[in-house]
């Protein structure tokens, strides 16, 4: 068995939200992405939003990922 948690995380600020790319370790020793969306709601209060994306499955998704940005990018004036 590894680590287990959080092994890496960078983040992404912008005027509204935060991003946060975190990659963490199961019981097993895997590694998975956790892609996390938190925005105020209130004075004290954030909304979260999570995404795992599982190791097997990263190359799929980051393929997505680019056709989805690639597409916004295009379209953008």
């Amino acid at each position: 068995m590894g680590l287990r948690g959080e092994v890496f995380s960078s983040r992404a600020i912008t005027e509204r939200r935060t991003y946060f790319f975190n990659v963490k370790e199961n019981r097993h020793g895997d590694l998975f992405l956790n892609i996390v969306e938190s925005k105020k709601s209130s004075e004290t209060d954030f909304e979260r939003h999570s995404l795992i994306v599982f190791n097997e499955d990263l190359d799929n998704f980051l393929q997505g990922l680019n056709k989805a940005t690639a597409f916004i990018k295009e379209k953008r004036v």
